[in-house]
């Protein structure tokens, strides 16, 4: 846990010593906190086809989004602290229930501790693939730290403006730190792998969810995309922007994505030559989709 002592696991590289329970922008201390760890049926469907994708979701986050959908346990911090032994037993139980992988939501905070965990639980007969599920916001060192032990990496690459990254996330720097995560991710894993049954094995989804007004930011990052990777990742466009939090102080996107905007986005990716992707249907836009952070599972 040497990394702990000085804490610059993300970009904001705040350098607190958190074993002694210092904590920085995150407000993550040693424990690791998780509000939820459960089957999950709304992923890309090559993750949670069948039984699901056994979702970890990890309190605190390294962002300040003012739209988050899950701030409940991002920014105000419900969950419950665990050892790294609870951890690893939750990742068996995950496991024992059907799980298609172990999905880690937001989890670049806990990085040394997941290792941990995941070694001794893989000692204890895990075997099914490890999903890192993140907003990309971290240093390279942390992707590289992960190296053999992740499958399956679930980017979000928010935002290609630094603009928007700093209003509505705070968080400068975006698309550099993002893009060069990205990159360290596939090198890691390389191209998509399937089961004979369609179960994603290995790879890279590469998310983006768009927000209203910035189409060409979106396309920004389409382009990319398929300018460095081609058609070897799947490319996730999702449309389930719904205002929350504190949207409704910043009025430009206090509002729903449009079915027009979200076409055009789409017309946009297969017209560049992108194949290998994922869209949403509009029913997505609703509260119903998100968990209920009530400590299931933990």
């Amino acid at each position: 846990m040497k990394e702990l002592e000085s804490c610059r696991l993300c970009r904001r590289n705040c350098s607190v010593n958190r074993l002694k329970g210092e904590t920085g922008y995150c407000r993550s201390s040693l424990d690791i906190k998780l509000a939820r760890a459960s089957l999950h049926l709304w992923e890309e469907p090559p993750l949670s086809m069948g039984k699901g994708s056994g979702t970890v979701f990890f309190s605190n986050c390294n962002f300040s989004c003012v739209f988050c959908q899950n701030y409940k346990i991002s920014q105000e911090g419900i969950g419950k602290d665990i050892s790294i032994e609870r951890l690893s037993e939750i990742f068996l139980n995950l496991q024992h229930k059907g799980a298609n992988n172990i999905n880690l939501v937001t989890p670049t905070s806990y990085v040394p501790q997941i290792i941990e965990a995941l070694k001794t639980s893989k000692k204890e007969g895990l075997t099914i693939p490890i999903v890192y599920n993140t907003n990309s916001y971290e240093n390279i060192e942390t992707i590289k730290s992960l190296s053999g032990l992740i499958d399956i990496y679930l980017p979000d690459i928010k935002y290609y403006s630094d603009k928007y990254a700093v209003k509505y996330s705070n968080a400068p720097n975006y698309f550099d730190t993002a893009k060069k995560a990205a990159l360290e991710m596939f090198n890691q894993v390389g191209d998509i792998e399937l089961s004979p049954d369609g179960i994603m094995k290995k790879g890279v989804i590469i998310r983006h969810l768009m927000l209203p007004g910035l189409l060409f930011d979106s396309k920004k990052i389409l382009d990319f995309v398929y300018n460095t990777f081609k058609n070897r990742v799947y490319l996730s466009l999702m449309n389930q922007y719904t205002p929350f939090y504190k949207s409704s102080d910043y009025k430009e996107i206090d509002r729903k994505i449009s079915r027009k905007s979200y076409d055009a986005l789409i017309d946009y990716a297969l017209s560049i030559g992108i194949e290998k992707g994922f869209i949403q249907e509009d029913e997505t836009q609703s509260e119903s989709f998100i968990p209920d952070f009530d400590l299931t599972g933990i």
